[in-house]
């Protein structure tokens, strides 16, 4: 009988124990008082969730005892956590109310730069597009020696190979060449003008925070250069919590990739550290006797100091510095094979060196000033038999400006001066392209509540080029929220572009040939443009299905383009003849999101023509019609699997011809721990080559003519690798 009681006993003190580490919970619309089907609920950090029912009720048994967070998300709501210590004291089911999320939880979180407001994007007039958090983190994946592929997989940007055997590329928004769009890091301009060159190589994804892209003209936000659009590269900041992050990464091609990432905030001062070695080896999948990926080692170091002298003034100063020795070319060259037969090689020796200085000051609650510099310093030297260009480019960009955030309206003006000077090496008789190029500016903008529903940015920019002359640049954008599913914004503005050599066209021949720009003979580029787009959000089928379109129409005309253009003596003069270069169509972004499932789908329309007196013909290197296919499937904080498909239509070609249209696809899984993942990434595995359906040099290996490259030519590549959060 005394048995029987005590296994009674025990019984009744498991049952109990289980109880309390059982979590219930009735989830209700915060608004209606409705119970919410579909729910997500889980324990942060272990493999327990579960979905509520049809009467809002959820479960989540064998909770391990201790301090647990509990995460409820939902489509169209706000997410929610509560933590809790168990085993619990009330076992009766909690009554959990959620919030609604007109805009989509993931956009609210998103606060921009690159328009020079705080304001969360869903509630900047200027149409800004960000990629950040996990989309960031995926993207990283893929490449993360450089952000070619995470700029070229967004709708409406498209990468141009400049170099068949380098791999030199620049980016392409709406079809319009790289010199048109302004990259910045943190509102420096450090990638313009000489030091554009390489660029898209030498910059990688671990220690930014988001990419902001802006389409369409943007020179009233900093200044010349931006017609096409702008990418704002916004760097990770200090948090009190320690980041300690590293990635190791290796593929197929023999390249591999070591970076780490150090930030931390302590009570007067933070630091960040970005560090990274790069290495490519040479590699030709095809067989044709020359390099797809070159040999190349980088060396890159960023350290960022933070200075917070008060709750209102922080100083930050931070150093980039890149290093890299990069080799393409004939194959058996490159391994040290070289003959009579191999002599074909281009080798590109780069010093990327910039200081970056900020003092940021509130002066109340509301209003703010601002003063920062920038200090860059850029060697390179291009290579090839018998000939070599090199030059040194030093740079200065300074700016002060103050901003104010009302009840109504927020201000921002500011003046800023920027100088770029670039002095060729003389290594032959060939006139030298040397410059030297001073800018001066002031601006004005204005974000104005004029409704609840409705705010409206207008700015004014005032440049004063010293060889080119004043630039008035004006601009301004609408947004207008219809309703809790419906907005529309419209906007549009100025742009110029002061010429220089630096350009896609002479970058693919490296200056051979290529004349300085006749200053007295060229006026500044100059455009105009504008862009409207609808957005339509919502949830389907109970709330268990997102859903969210944005159609865009988009229009840009550069009157007066610079041309390269043969003349006398088998040289290359820009010229300007009478005429314009005009883009216009369309970028149509669908969303569907499904439990752990997000479908995304991107097609944009670029219609680009270049118009000289009478004649009208089309713009070469565009892919007319263009799909982007992303489905991904994530667990949080254990699983993300991702596959995508991209289509690119026909190319004309800058000898005419016409290159075929092609599809690529690819493949990436990443396994997630509480402090490290692995992941494995198949890049192109439809083994998609240019070399397959079409040639990319004419003449001999020994002195090979490049043809236009408009598809990959590295075909199907496995990475993979891991990372550690510390």
């Amino acid at each position: 009988m005394k048995k029987l009681v005590v296994l009674i006993a025990v019984l009744f003190f498991t049952v109990t124990v289980y109880a309390q580490n059982t979590y219930k919970a009735i989830i209700k619309d915060a608004k209606t008082k409705q119970n919410i089907p579909g729910v997500i609920v889980k324990v942060q950090g272990l493999n327990i969730s579960s979905v509520s029912g049809t009467d809002g009720l959820v479960t989540l048994n064998n909770i391990p005892s201790g301090k647990q967070v509990i995460q409820f998300s939902y489509i169209g709501f706000k997410p929610e956590t509560q933590t809790l210590n168990f085993p619990l004291v009330q076992t009766a089911p909690a009554e959990i109310s959620l919030e609604t999320s007109e805009e989509g939880e993931e956009l609210e979180e998103v606060t921009v730069s690159a328009t020079r407001s705080s304001r969360t994007i869903e509630n900047i007039p200027t149409r800004v597009e960000v990629i950040s958090g996990e989309e960031l983190d995926e993207k990283g994946n893929m490449k993360p020696g450089d952000i070619r592929m995470l700029l070229a997989e967004s709708t409406g940007i498209q990468t141009q190979q400049t170099s068949a055997t380098s791999g030199n590329s620049s980016i392409r928004i709406q079809g319009l060449d790289g010199k048109y769009t302004q990259i910045i890091r943190d509102g420096f301009p450090l990638y313009s003008g000489f030091s554009g060159g390489l660029g898209l190589l030498q910059i990688a994804p671990l220690d930014l925070q988001q990419v902001e892209v802006i389409k369409g003209s943007s020179s009233t936000l900093y200044g010349g250069g931006a017609i096409a659009g702008l990418v704002n590269l916004v760097s990770k900041k200090p948090t009190e919590e320690r980041q300690l992050n590293f990635l190791l990464n290796g593929n197929s091609a023999l390249g591999a990739d070591l970076s780490g990432f150090y930030a931390q905030k302590f009570e007067k001062v933070g630091a960040t550290v970005y560090a990274a070695y790069n290495h490519g080896t040479a590699y030709d999948p095809s067989n044709i006797g020359l390099t797809a990926i070159p040999k190349f080692d980088r060396f890159t170091l960023n350290p960022k100091l933070f200075v917070y002298f008060n709750d209102e003034t922080t100083l930050s100063a931070g150093l980039n510095a890149t290093i890299e020795k990069r080799i393409g070319g004939d194959l058996e060259y490159i391994k040290g094979n070289g003959s009579a037969q191999h002599s074909y090689f281009e080798e590109n020796k780069t010093g990327r060196y910039s200081t970056q200085v900020e003092l940021d000051h509130k002066l109340s609650d509301n209003e703010k000033f601002i003063i920062r510099n920038s200090v860059s310093y850029y060697d390179r030297s291009i290579g090839l038999p018998s000939y070599l260009f090199s030059g040194v480019q030093l740079s200065t960009y300074s700016e002060a400006n103050y901003s104010r955030k009302g009840e109504k309206a927020d201000w921002v003006a500011g003046i800023n001066f920027l100088t770029d000077h670039f002095k060729e090496d003389k290594n032959s008789d060939f006139a030298l392209r040397s410059y030297n190029y001073n800018t001066i500016g002031a601006f004005v903008q204005n974000t104005w509540n004029v409704a609840e529903q409705f705010t409206v940015e207008s700015g004014i920019r005032g440049d004063y080029h010293n060889e080119y002359g004043f630039f008035f640049l004006p601009r301004l954008s609408g947004l207008w929220k219809i309703n809790e599913h419906f907005s529309t914004r419209l906007g549009g503005g100025l742009g110029y572009k002061a010429p220089s050599v630096f350009t896609e066209d002479a970058e693919r021949i490296q200056f051979r040939n290529v004349l300085p720009i006749d200053v007295a003979n060229t006026k500044a580029e100059r455009s105009y443009g504008a862009n409207y787009d609808v957005n339509y959000r919502t949830s389907l089928f109970d709330h268990k299905v997102g859903f969210s379109i944005n159609q865009m129409f988009f229009y840009t005309r550069i009157n007066n383009p610079i041309l390269l253009t043969p003349v006398v003596g088998g040289n290359l003069q820009y010229i300007q003849p009478k005429g314009n270069l005009d883009t216009k169509g369309m970028e149509t972004n669908v969303k569907i999101t499904y439990s752990d499932f997000k479908l995304f789908i991107g097609y944009t329309l670029a219609d680009v023509n270049q118009h000289t007196g009478n004649t009208s013909e089309t713009y070469p290197l565009v892919s007319k019609h263009r799909l982007n296919n992303v489905l991904m499937y994530e667990v949080e904080d254990e699983w993300k699997i991702g596959a995508e498909a991209y289509y690119f239509s026909k190319q004309k070609l800058n000898d005419g011809s016409t290159g075929k249209s092609y599809w690529t696809a690819g493949l990436m899984a990443e396994k997630i721990w509480e402090r490290f993942s692995i992941f494995v990434n198949f890049e192109n595995f439809t083994n998609t080559r240019q070399t397959k359906f079409d040639s990319i040099y004419s003449g001999t290996i020994t002195n090979p003519i490049f043809r236009d490259i408009y598809a990959p030519v590295d075909g199907f590549v496995v990475n993979g690798g891991i990372k550690f959060k510390l």
